[in-house]
């Protein structure tokens, strides 16, 4: 049977090596420290901030009543942003005079309290009507909405009306016929209202 070797021992330059190169080197990253539970009577550290901008999901304890004040979904910007955002087609000085309440409606129809497959064709019979009449500036009444409870992963948006009347108004066939949309001045309606200018009738 071999005998077995017994390992080198290095030598006083090699011990005095190797110390050189031992105290070059960085010690590895330990991992963070586990939380530790609150003690009773104190409240819970504020959870820390991901660099990305969002909050990290805090620790959560068995037997921990579960958090319900959990913030409302709304997906796209409300509406009065995205008609202001929207080009100037028409008049700036008779834009200026509308938006301020100046101009006074010549007709309106009120669609608050109808479902979008009452509201949807009433106000394309009123638009219709109100161009073949020569009328330039009519109020659409839509109602502001209320907030129900929103309890569950899928949005609910407050007032679906308000919010589908733009785009019934920027699709045929009464793109044609629509100039301008904006939102109602307070004393015609404010946010529960628009104000939609019509073409000149050729």
């Amino acid at each position: 049977m071999a005998r077995r070797k017994e390992p080198r021992k290095l030598s006083p330059e090699e011990r005095a090596l190797w110390r050189k190169v031992a105290e070059t080197a960085a010690p590895l990253r330990r991992d963070p420290p586990a939380p530790s539970e609150p003690e009773p009577g104190r409240a819970a550290p504020e959870p820390a901030r991901d660099p990305r901008g969002t909050t990290a999901i805090p620790s959560f304890r068995m037997g921990e009543r579960a958090i319900r004040d959990r913030p409302h979904h709304d997906l796209a910007p409300p509406i009065s942003e995205t008609l202001e955002a929207a080009p100037l087609t028409m008049d700036r000085r008779a834009y200026t005079r509308m938006k301020r309440g100046k101009l006074k409606p010549e007709a309106r129809i009120d669609l608050h309290g109808m479902t979008l497959a009452q509201a949807h064709p009433a106000l394309t019979g009123f638009i219709l009507s109100a161009a073949a009449d020569g009328k330039r500036l009519v109020l659409v009444i839509t109602g502001k909405g209320r907030r129900g409870p929103d309890e569950g992963p899928i949005p609910a948006r407050p007032g679906v009306l308000r919010h589908q009347v733009p785009h019934w108004l920027a699709a045929p066939p009464l793109a044609a016929l629509v100039l301008q949309v904006a939102q109602a001045h307070t004393s015609h309606g404010g946010g529960g209202a628009l104000y939609v200018y019509l073409r000149r009738p050729r």
